[in-house]
C-alpha cells in the first residue's frame, strides 16, 4: 500500500537538503528567503553547504542529512537543492523502516528520481517529480507552481496529469492501461540496472525524460534498459521532453522514439511537459494512473497526499 505524506499548508516547516552535486550557497540562500516570503519555515541540513568536488559532502554525510529530515517531527516537506550526480551513493546508508514510519512530502527531478523510485520501492512512499529549491524564485512558470501546489496541498480523489496550454499530449501506440508510475530521469533509471536498487518495472507505467545528452546517447540509454527487459515488463510507457538534446546524424529525439519506442507495441503517449523542461508537470512517483493512449489523458486514479 503507498505510503501518503501529510499535505503542505502555509507555516509549514521545510528542511533543504543536497543529496548530489553542491549549490552555490547563495543561490541556496536566496531561494531559502523566496519560500519564506511564501509562509514557509525553513531549516538546513547540516551538509546542505559542503562541496566535495562535484558532490555535495560524503555519501555518509548526505544520507545524514536526508534521515535527519525524515525524522524531525517539525518537517514537514523535504526540498532538495538540485540533483546533478551522485544521488545513488546515498542509498545504501538510508534507513527505510524510519522513512517508512515518517512519510514525508519529497520533491524534485534530475538524479532526484533515482532516490524517488527507490524509496516507492523500498518504502512505499509516493514522491513528487516535481520543483527543486532552484525552482522556487519569482521568475518561475505560474503553470508549475499551480502543478506542484495542486498535487501537495489537499487530497484530491482523481485529476488530469496535463500540459500546460496549446502543449499537447501525443498518442503514438493506442491502448488503456492502469498501473503505478515509476520512472524520472532516463539516466538515473539506467544507473540502477544490475545493482540492489533496480527498479521493478513489471506491470508499471514508467515515464522518462533526459536533458543534454545527444540523440545517440539517448539511443543507447533506451537500447540499454530494452536489452534488460524494462520496456518488456512495462505496462506503458510515456515520454517527456529531452530538453537541450541535440540531434546525432539528422536524428532527432521524436524520430528515435519513432524508430524504437513504436516498435515495441507498449501504449505509448509523448510530450509530457516534465522535469528538466521550462514547464514541469507534478508527476507523482508511486501512484495509481490510468494511461488513455487512444485520447492521449493521463489520470491520476488517487489522493496524493492525507
Amino acid at each position: 500500500m503507498t505510503n501518503k505524506p501529510a499535505s503542505l499548508s502555509s507555516g509549514d516547516t521545510i528542511g533543504i537538503v543536497t543529496l548530489g552535486s553542491p549549490l552555490d550557497p547563495a543561490i541556496i540562500n536566496t531561494r531559502a528567503e523566496y519560500l519564506r516570503t511564501l509562509g514557509f519555515n525553513v531549516v538546513f541540513g547540516d551538509y546542505v553547504f559542503a562541496q566535495d568536488g562535484f558532490l555535495a559532502g560524503t555519501p555518509e554525510q548526505r544520507a545524514t542529512d536526508l534521515m535527519s529530515m525524515f525524522s524531525n517531527p517539525d518537517v514537514k516537506m523535504i526540498l532538495p537543492s538540485r540533483g546533478g550526480v551522485g544521488v545513488a551513493g546515498i542509498l545504501p546508508y538510508l534507513d527505510f523502516e524510519v522513512i517508512k514510519e515518517n512519510p514525508k512530502i519529497l520533491t524534485g527531478y534530475s538524479d532526484i528520481t533515482v532516490l524517488q523510485n527507490v524509496l516507492y520501492q523500498y518504502a512505499d512512499l509516493l514522491s513528487f517529480q516535481s520543483l527543486l529549491l532552484i525552482d522556487f524564485r519569482p521568475t518561475t512558470p505560474a503553470y508549475n507552481f499551480d502543478q506542484f501546489y495542486g498535487a501537495v496541498s489537499a487530497p484530491i480523489s482523481s485529476k488530469l496529469l496535463t500540459n500546460p496550454p496549446d502543449t499537447p499530449l501525443f498518442s503514438l501506440v493506442p491502448g488503456n492501461v492502469t498501473g503505478e508510475l515509476i520512472g524520472g530521469n532516463l539516466t538515473s533509471f539506467v544507473d540502477t540496472l544490475g545493482t540492489e536498487f533496480e527498479i521493478d518495472a513489471k506491470g508499471k507505467i514508467l515515464v522518462l525524460e533526459e536533458t543534454h545528452e545527444p540523440i545517440n546517447t539517448v539511443y543507447r540509454y533506451m537500447s540499454h534498459l530494452n536489452a534488460a527487459g524494462v520496456f518488456n515488463d512495462v505496462a506503458g510507457i510515456i515520454m517527456g521532453e529531452c530538453t537541450n538534446c541535440e540531434e546525432a546524424y539528422g536524428v532527432s529525439y521524436n524520430e528515435l522514439i519513432r524508430r524504437f519506442l513504436v516498435p515495441l507495441e507498449k501504449p505509448l503517449i509523448t510530450n509530457l511537459s516534465s522535469a528538466h523542461g521550462y514547464y514541469k508537470a507534478c508527476v507523482p512517483i508511486g501512484a495509481n494512473v490510468n494511461m488513455d493512449a487512444v485520447n492521449s489523458i493521463i489520470t491520476i486514479l488517487e489522493p496524493t497526499v492525507t
